[in-house]
């Protein structure tokens, strides 16, 4: 994430205030993001008729351009006047409460929740299908009802890296891999790679903080005497505490349920600078998923990102070979937020009845994913290991 710091605060935005004790380092995952009350959404995708022989369209990665697979016919994406501007987070958390309370609809956004797996599509205008994309049970119209507190996109990265392209680089992840089993480096993977937009909140944060700690500065000192002479490493503590103001920018956030949040944080860092405004045409042949976390349970992700990051910073501020941070106050000034798609090349593979997952990020072609192991290259590895370890006692002992 991009930063930026200065000496100075000032105290005329809406605040987001958090107090933190040193127990906070120790978390290790995230706390309950999804809302019962939002609907479960799922993956969808958007058609476009070609106007020479009525086949469905779709972008192209290598041209960037709407092409039909069948007649070759091509047209660049639709131009647009929209720029991408920062919303202002406080603004949109009543705004979005406004709507829920006064019944208000999003532009012509509307939701259709399957009754059969409770699966929910978000579409504009009228619905061309009608059946569920996800079960094929039949639509029934009093499932479908407004978006009222819908948010809708404010940009997207279309897809850089196509499926040719994917497949190389999937198959030099595969001979990178250690330890990996032999007939699976010389099998490799088959499977068929889905191409998925995946919604994700963006969000900037003047941070005003405050902390109070310890340094601690090492020096060895000898003691005893004869064969019990020794050096030993002390540590000498003093306080330290101070002020500073630093500011992120976009700090990203999975916005969608069902996805592998740990492999999807993998592919960072994302290239935001190739975010256009919203353009529905680069979604045309692709699968894209809507939001299921909740805009404030976004920054509440966001918010540990920033913690983890100021405590860093902190360590640094207080120097020395050691610190403990007693108290670390951080005030959020100015939040604002942005909602983008951005692409995925996702795959699931079975290896010996073990199911297994690969995610690419669709810009940059890095890859991620979870993969078998060679228990005996493991047992041999730490065998030898501890041969060497032994042999350079024995010397050692011997000498």
């Amino acid at each position: 994430m991009n930063t930026f710091e200065d000496e100075h605060s000032d105290n005329e935005f809406p605040e987001e205030t958090t107090s933190l004790d040193e127990t906070v380092d120790q978390q290790t995952g995230f706390p309950e993001s999804t809302d019962d009350s939002m609907p479960v959404e799922g993956p969808v995708s958007k058609t476009f008729p070609c106007p020479r022989c009525g086949a469905d369209i779709i972008f192209d990665i290598s041209s960037q351009k709407l092409k039909c697979p069948y007649c070759e016919y091509e047209q660049d994406l639709s131009a647009s006047d929209k720029t991408i501007e920062e919303r202002d987070y406080h603004a949109m958390l009543t705004q979005l409460e406004e709507r829920k309370t006064k019944n208000t609809l999003v532009g012509e956004l509307h939701e259709f929740t399957c009754s059969s797996c409770g699966g929910t599509v978000v579409f504009q205008g009228a619905m061309t299908s009608t059946r569920c994309p996800y079960c094929d049970t039949p639509t029934q119209r009093n499932d479908i009802h407004d978006a009222i507190e819908r948010i809708i996109a404010d940009g997207v990265i279309a897809f850089q890296v196509d499926r040719e392209n994917v497949k190389k680089r999937l198959e030099a992840w595969v001979r990178s891999l250690w330890f990996a089993p032999n007939n699976f480096k010389k099998r490799g993977i088959n499977g068929q790679f889905d191409g998925i937009y995946l919604p994700f909140w963006t969000f900037d944060s003047m941070t005003a903080n405050a902390y109070w700690g310890k340094r601690g500065d090492n020096y060895t000192v000898t003691v005893g005497s004869g064969k019990n002479r020794r050096t030993e490493t002390r540590t000498r503590w003093s306080s330290r505490s101070g002020e500073f103001q630093r500011f992120f920018d976009d700090v990203l956030v999975l916005a969608a349920d069902g996805f592998p949040v740990d492999l999807i944080n993998q592919l960072r860092p994302w290239p935001l600078i190739k975010t256009i405004p919203f353009n529905d045409e680069v979604l045309a042949g692709f699968l894209a998923s809507t939001y299921t976390l909740k805009l404030d349970h976004g920054f509440e992700l966001a918010r540990l990102e920033i913690d983890e990051a100021l405590r860093a910073d902190v360590r640094g501020r207080i120097g020395g070979d050691k610190q403990v941070i007693d108290r670390l106050n951080t005030t959020h000034h100015a939040i604002t937020f942005k909602y983008v798609l951005l692409p995925v090349w996702s795959m699931t593979y079975k290896y010996q009845n073990k199911v297994y997952t690969l995610v690419v990020n669709g810009v940059t072609g890095k890859v991620a994913g979870n993969r078998p192991w060679s228990t005996w290259k493991i047992a041999f590895t730490v065998l030898f290991v501890a041969a060497i370890v032994g042999t350079f006692i024995y010397f050692m002992n011997n000498q």
